[in-house]
């Protein structure tokens, strides 16, 4: 039985130039092991930062009443924190698809463990549609 959910795994990288490096798809022999992974996988990595300037970008072009993460991404990404932050982390896209199948997700997840172990990577989460596993969209910026 397959499960009604779909999956992302997401990573951390642990600098800002390797960081910079993967954004920009680079095969430094540091990254080798990384997109060797990713290219059997099909997998291509999503900057969380672009992401999140490319929705403010789609939200300013097209309306923000549309967009109802719009204040607190705007937010993020103009937070010098949560930039660093951001920029060093990545959604893992199979297929051009931002989500897909629980055995896609295990088998990548568990392929880039070895990525993590070496320190590679710092992090690597995988998340699921489910909504009761994911926060709620915040309803307003917050009050600092």
């Amino acid at each position: 039985m397959t499960s009604q959910w779909q999956y992302q795994v997401r990573f951390d990288v642990n600098n800002s130039a390797m960081a910079e490096s993967v954004r920009r798809k680079l095969r430094i022999p540091a990254l080798a092991p990384l997109f060797d992974i990713l290219a059997r996988h099909r997998a291509a990595p999503k900057c969380q930062f672009d992401a999140f300037a490319e929705y403010v970008a789609a939200a300013e072009e097209h309306s923000v009443e549309n967009y109802p993460l719009y204040s607190w991404t705007k937010a993020t990404i103009e937070n010098p924190a949560k930039k660093e932050k951001y920029l060093k982390s990545f959604t893992l896209y199979v297929d051009e698809r931002e989500v897909y199948a629980k055995e896609i997700a295990d088998a990548l997840e568990t392929d880039l463990q070895p990525l993590a172990a070496s320190g590679l990577i710092t992090r690597i989460s995988k998340y699921d549609t489910n909504p009761a596993n994911n926060p709620q969209p915040p309803q307003g910026p917050r009050e600092h």
